[in-house]
């Protein structure tokens, strides 16, 4: 049995049902789990950390990733592209990636989240070059290394140019060659049990990348074994046009008709709903990850966020791709979340502490954990720790709760916690060398990059 113990915690964000938010407590942690929660507890354990002046907050929740994107973020030529022509420019490189690749970037991205107080991160990886080997096993064997939560998806493409979409033929599959290659993902990695550390989604990456029959196939296969789905919806105006003129109907009509609404099921951006669609999505309990820096940087528009919450709407938050960010920290997503929609929605715009929200019980709903998002006994130990008496928090009024989002945090947390283990210690990543890692991944972006 491993055990964890907090002593004496400034301030204890626990973003649960009450919104409690607890002074001077400790935190005794057993086997990934968080077992007690007070003050001067009588406990002795593996490890005991000294709290004094730190607040700790549940481990924020990523919804929406292309970790395989590291190695070819801050690229100047795709810099000022839209959506369907930076996808275009950027599949010429992809249709590189091999396990090494994926291995490293996965590391890196992953990295990075931890390293901002991220402790669950889900993958869309929808890329599969003939010949790449076992991309999902790789990724998940990098989130072993790091220690961080891990959903992966199984994503797919069957539409290349010949077809209407937009990848090369040397990325997309079958419709058969999808399925078996999921079920095989799903039965070799997928742990429903609370506190997994690793499962499995199923998301086919776009309606503009995918056949209806492929979209149809994989809400069967998904609910067949139980994991959820996932896709890119409603991102840009270029695929509201593009399913119109295909399918003579808006992408969410397009979605509902082949089984892709319902409480398992949540959509990457959903920026250009329009009212009756988002009265829709709080009907049936279809989530939406939240991507701000990525929607700004691609010009793709602003989510309408506050009257999603409103309604009831499923919302977490989330990075996106690294190339369509050129970072991954969703800490730094926090801050943008809240100022993106200050400066768009004025008084209706979320508070700190609901962005704060957003980003761990919010994602954690979109994944279907009730284990995750938020601290309380019996609830998986997974949280981040940071020195309030920082020079960048030096005079703020706000609560602990809302100064992530409303003032922000600058630079790595002081320490990270997983599945009751201590992976970011001191702000630098405990299970791995960073400048080893960091010099191996270069190293194979260089080569990947020189390949395209």
């Amino acid at each position: 049995m491993s055990t964890l113990l907090l002593k004496n915690i400034d301030t204890l964000v626990t973003c649960d049902e009450g919104d409690r938010i607890l002074r001077h407590v400790d935190l005794y942690c057993e086997d990934g789990f968080i077992r007690a929660i007070g003050p001067a507890l009588a406990r002795q354990a593996d490890l005991t950390l000294d709290a004094t002046n730190l607040w700790c907050y549940p481990g924020l929740v990523n919804t929406h990733h292309h970790l395989y994107q590291v190695f070819s973020r801050n690229l100047p030529q795709v810099q000022n592209l839209e959506l369907f022509d930076w996808l275009t420019a950027l599949y010429e490189i992809w249709k590189g990636l091999d396990t090494s690749v994926v291995r490293l970037s996965s590391l890196t991205g992953m990295g990075e989240l931890l390293k901002h107080g991220c402790t669950t991160c889900f993958d869309h990886h929808y890329v599969f070059p003939q010949g790449c080997g076992d991309l999902i096993g790789a990724q998940f064997a990098a989130a072993e290394e790091l220690g961080i939560r891990m959903v992966a998806s199984r994503g797919s493409m069957d539409l290349s140019r010949k077809d209407g979409g937009l990848p090369p033929d040397s990325v997309v599959q079958t419709v058969d060659e999808i399925m078996r290659d999921s079920a095989r993902v799903i039965e070799t990695y997928h742990d429903p049990r609370p506190g997994s550390m690793r499962q499995v989604a199923l998301a086919p990456c776009s309606p503009f990348s995918v056949s209806a029959e492929l979209l149809r196939q994989s809400a069967l296969l998904a609910r067949q074994y139980g994991v959820r789905l996932h896709t890119h919806l409603c991102e840009t105006q270029d695929e509201e046009q593009y399913m119109l003129s295909h399918h003579g109907v808006r992408p969410l009509e397009f979605m509902a008709s082949l089984g892709w609404t319902g409480p398992d099921v949540w959509y990457a951006h959903g920026i250009h709903f329009n009212d009756e669609e988002l009265r829709e999505l709080a009907r049936t309990g279809t989530g939406v990850a939240h991507c701000p820096i990525s929607n700004m940087k691609l010009s793709s528009g602003v989510a309408r966020i506050p009257e999603m919450l409103k309604l009831g709407v499923p919302v977490g938050l989330a990075v996106d791709g690294s190339a369509s960010n050129d970072g991954s920290s969703l800490m730094e997503e926090l801050r943008v979340c809240y100022l993106l929609h200050r400066l768009h929605s004025s008084k209706d715009a979320p508070s700190g502490y609901q962005v704060l929200k957003m980003a761990t019980r919010g994602s954690a709903r979109l994944l279907g954990r009730s284990d995750i998002g938020s601290l309380a006994i019996g609830k998986c130990a997974d949280f981040f720790l940071v020195d309030s008496r920082r020079l960048e928090l030096v005079g703020g009024a706000c609560s602990p709760a809302d100064v992530l989002a409303t003032v922000g945090l600058r630079g790595s947390v002081d320490h990270t916690v997983v599945n009751g283990k201590l992976v970011v210690r001191d702000g630098a990543l405990v299970n791995v060398e960073e400048a080893r890692v960091a010099a191996q991944a270069r190293a194979c972006w260089k080569t990947y990059l020189e390949k395209s």
